[in-house]
């Protein structure tokens, strides 16, 4: 029996790009949920079932900051690696001070992700470390 496969959940409110990340994440061997706004994950989410949370920064409901911070005061601890096509120069401690693990920059996600992904799920927990990605 192969072991099971790790579920991220993935928030982001463009279609093209949750499509886009999502047959990513599935051609690597990933149970993928998608949400489009944050308020769509914080109604699905349950303390199991998810092994990490790839959440974008800019959405019309809440920032991605704002999610990472409420799913930590709801005690989930799966790693939140956030992604952002507008970095400024605090994102990154901002981040991390939400319980980020990861920002990594749209469009370059590809195989970045995935690695990031691995790392995340394997080395376990919340925190952010030197591997941030900005």
């Amino acid at each position: 029996m192969s072991p099971a496969k790790p579920t991220v959940y993935v928030v982001d409110d463009d279609a093209d790009v949750l499509g886009s990340l999502r047959f990513l994440l599935e051609t690597d061997g990933f149970n993928v949920r998608t949400f489009r706004n944050g308020a769509a994950l914080l109604n699905a989410v349950r303390s199991t079932g998810v092994d990490c949370f790839v959440i974008d920064y800019k959405m019309p409901d809440i920032n991605g900051i704002d999610l990472a911070r409420r799913l930590r005061n709801r005690d989930m601890m799966a790693p939140i690696i956030l992604i952002t096509g507008y970095p400024d120069e605090n994102i990154s401690a901002r981040a991390a001070a939400a319980g980020v693990r990861d920002v990594l920059l749209k469009p370059l996600l590809d195989e970045s992700l995935v690695t990031r992904i691995r790392g995340a799920i394997r080395d376990g927990g919340p925190t952010a470390g030197p591997g941030t990605g900005l």
